[in-house]
């Protein structure tokens, strides 16, 4: 009897043994312990991770398609570009995510706000391609008042002050992606400054 139910037990103790940790319990523990875990440790694919410090950008449309990102390349005050962060160790575009999506463009470096100035590099800046009003894509651009603008309820941001809201119902500015130039190339010189996406309206 004591042999059978010993083995009942062991057998109870190897199947809680071998039931796999899930991705929520590793988190909860990283918060208890301090211990911070890294999203692709959880299991996050290196696609949807937002633009890494180290990124080069590479372009997603216009006559550069997939190349680099380099400023010569980009028109002083022409209309912005889609662009994403490609890691250059491994080659991987983080494409994944519509919200790792970003519009180039090339200004005056020395007339735009002093407070954003050193988000640019070389003239060259970068703002979130999602509208902060209900997330439509920011493709729209008036020529004449140099603004980024949205299609869908007509939101006007300006370039030159940090896509700072000038028109339209969106809540609060693009966010803004901090550049530095490195070997002729553009990178990534930090993550987002503002948060990416739009808040929910009711």
């Amino acid at each position: 009897m004591s042999k059978n139910t010993d083995n009942g037990c062991s057998s109870k103790k190897k199947d809680r043994v071998a039931k796999p940790i899930s991705r929520r319990t590793v988190f909860k523990m990283g918060l208890a312990t301090g211990i911070a875990m890294p999203m692709s440790a959880l299991g996050q694919s290196p696609s949807r991770l937002r633009p890494q410090p180290g990124d080069q950008l590479v372009f997603e449309e216009g006559p550069n398609q997939d190349a680099l990102v380099r400023p010569e390349l980009l028109e002083l005050e022409a209309r912005p570009l889609s662009a994403l962060a490609r890691d250059p160790a491994t080659e991987v575009l983080r494409d994944g995510s519509r919200l790792n999506r970003m519009m180039i463009m090339r200004i005056d470096p020395e007339l735009m706000s002093a407070r954003y100035q050193a988000n640019a590099a070389e003239g060259v800046i970068a703002y979130s391609a999602v509208c902060t009003h209900t997330g439509c894509d920011v493709t729209n651009w008036d020529e004449g008042q140099l603004r980024m603008a949205c299609p869908c309820h007509e939101s006007q941001f300006d370039i030159y002050d940090g896509a700072k809201v000038v028109g339209g119902p969106a809540p609060r500015p693009l966010a803004m992606l901090p550049l530095e130039v490195v070997d002729g190339i553009v990178m990534v010189a930090a993550g987002f400054r503002g948060r990416v996406g739009f808040t929910q309206q009711f």
